[in-house]
Formats: C-alpha cells, sequence, structure tokens
C-alpha cells in the first residue's frame, strides 16, 4: 500500500516541492515547527530510514544537506536543525526545521502558512538551490 508520500511524488497527492530528483523529493510540511519546516525523502518506498540501502542513505544525506543549504539562505535562522521520527508515515524520511530556539524541534508548537505563503516560500527556497 502507497504511503501519503508516495503518492505524492507520483502527483496524486499536491505538495510544495522544493528540490526533485530521479531518486529523492523534498517538500514543505504543511503542519510545520516553524516555517521553512522541510521534509526530504527517497523516493523509493521504504519504511525505517535505516532500512535504506548505504548508496541510498548517503544519497539522501547529501541531498538534504543541499536542501538545508538553501533553506538556511531563505529563512532567517540560527542553523538548520535535522530529525528524524517518522512513526506517523511508513516512508523514511528526515525533516529539516530552521531554528532560532529549540522548542521549534518539539513537534508540539506549530505555525500556520496560507497557501500562498507555502508557494512563495517554496520559491525562494527554489531559487537559492
Amino acid at each position: 500500500m502507497s504511503s501519503i508520500f508516495s503518492k505524492s511524488i507520483a502527483g496524486e497527492i499536491p505538495c510544495y516541492r522544493i528540490a526533485e530528483d530521479e531518486n529523492y523529493l523534498a517538500f514543505l510540511d504543511v503542519n510545520p515547527n516553524a516555517k521553512g519546516h522541510t521534509l526530504c525523502i527517497p523516493k523509493q518506498e521504504i519504511n525505517k530510514l535505516f532500512d535504506l540501502q548505504d548508496q541510498a542513505y548517503l544519497g539522501l544525506m547529501a541531498f538534504a544537506k543541499k536542501v538545508a543549504v538553501a533553506l538556511e539562505k531563505t529563512v532567517p535562522c540560527k542553523r538548520i536543525g535535522m530529525a528524524v521520527i517518522g512513526l506517523e508515515v511508513p516512508h523514511a524520511h528526515v525533516h529539516l526545521i530552521p531554528l532560532n530556539e529549540m522548542d521549534e524541534m518539539r513537534f508540539q508548537n506549530k505555525v500556520s502558512l496560507s497557501p500562498e505563503e507555502f508557494i512563495a516560500l517554496a520559491q525562494a527556497i527554489q531559487a537559492n538551490l
């Protein structure tokens, strides 16, 4: 059964895409901890990050780094945090979160953005890739 992320990859569910290549996709989290909260996923449907083959795991980390650099250029923050939790969606993924305070990593306090703000933010990050 396809995960919600696999449906986003296939274009069955819309998402705010930031970066994509043949193996990975980065898109804005629609329930973000902070403005710019981004998910990086492998296109291969694998449940757990550490079940990825070494090459796919290293490729995901390199892809996430590229996205994080662009994210940091776009969203004012002290640094980009990375979290791997992933109990809510059975598809390996990493969270990239612009941080100004530690509470932004707790997944309890959320921010709201309008669809127009999501689109503008995705375009701004893409411009810094």
